[in-house]
């Protein structure tokens, strides 16, 4: 009999149906699992009841839930009856997941932005587990912990209060992924489906700042790290955290670090 590691990953893949598929768990799955649908639509039962899955559903069930998962064909926007639905799924097992699991009281589904940092996760834990030669099962663990790790930030994050919340936190995301490229408030609000002023609102309302005083911190923040830690100059290093124009990134960096860009360099290396 295996012995079963504190935090192992025992099967994952990714899964697109497009033929009708059923399957019915009423005693559980015996280990615990991530599904995350990414395409398409599905049903699975939480709470005792079937309900509809859609892209960015995550689904957290224990090993004593009762699973069921139901794909059937359904109307397309144009009115025809197709049958389409893709997910990632992990199943995964161990003491430090035990404990993890225990920390909080986890709701069966959350939604979720389907971000390329998130589905990178999935994905590398996906082909750690293809390998048939692994001399190094410790990466596998590590990915499967930063995941779960990330799924606790996540429901700290998850605005279960009210969809005003989410949007808010759908575009704190969008300016930490982006912000290294220039975005104009337009392009933040039509990402998430809304009004510029809706956008606005919502965002200072939820964490007391304006979306462009966000993004210029996030911004500065990536600079520091740059200038302080990569051989590049620091034009390069401002230009690449999104700053366009050194002038004005030179005048905001004094202005909140107290120094210029060339004295944060020296004073900070020398302790290096």
């Amino acid at each position: 009999m295996s012995v079963i590691e504190p935090c192992q990953v025992l099967a994952a893949g990714f899964s697109f149906h497009r033929k009708p598929f059923y399957q019915n768990q009423p005693e559980g799955i015996k280990n615990y699992l991530f599904r995350l649908q990414t395409d398409g639509r599905c049903q699975a039962c939480i709470g005792g009841e079937m309900v509809k899955i859609e892209p960015g559903d995550l689904l957290l069930c224990n090993p004593t839930e009762p699973y069921a998962l139901k794909i059937d064909s359904e109307l397309n926007p144009m009115g025809e009856q197709t049958i389409e639905s893709g997910d990632y799924h992990i199943f995964f097992a161990g003491a430090w997941v035990d404990e993890w699991w225990g920390r909080h009281k986890r709701p069966t589904k959350i939604k979720v932005q389907l971000t390329e940092s998130l589905l990178g996760l999935f994905r590398q834990i996906v082909l750690e587990q293809r390998r048939i030669s692994n001399p190094y099962p410790e990466i596998s663990e590590y990915y499967m912990k930063i995941l779960c790790l990330e799924i606790d930030r996540l429901l700290a994050e998850h605005p279960a209060s009210s969809h005003q919340s989410y949007l808010a936190y759908r575009i704190k995301h969008y300016i930490e992924e982006n912000a290294s490229s220039a975005f104009k408030l337009e392009d933040v609000a039509a990402h998430i489906g809304i009004s510029v002023s809706r956008a606005v609102h919502l965002f200072k309302e939820t964490f007391g700042t304006s979306i462009m005083q966000y993004t210029l911190d996030v911004r500065l923040n990536m600079a520091r790290e740059r200038i302080i830690f990569s051989p590049m100059s620091l034009e390069q290093a401002a230009e690449s955290s999104g700053f366009a124009n050194y002038t004005y990134f030179h005048r905001v960096f004094r202005s909140r670090f107290r120094m210029s860009p060339k004295e944060f360099r020296s004073i900070h290396r020398e302790h290096l």
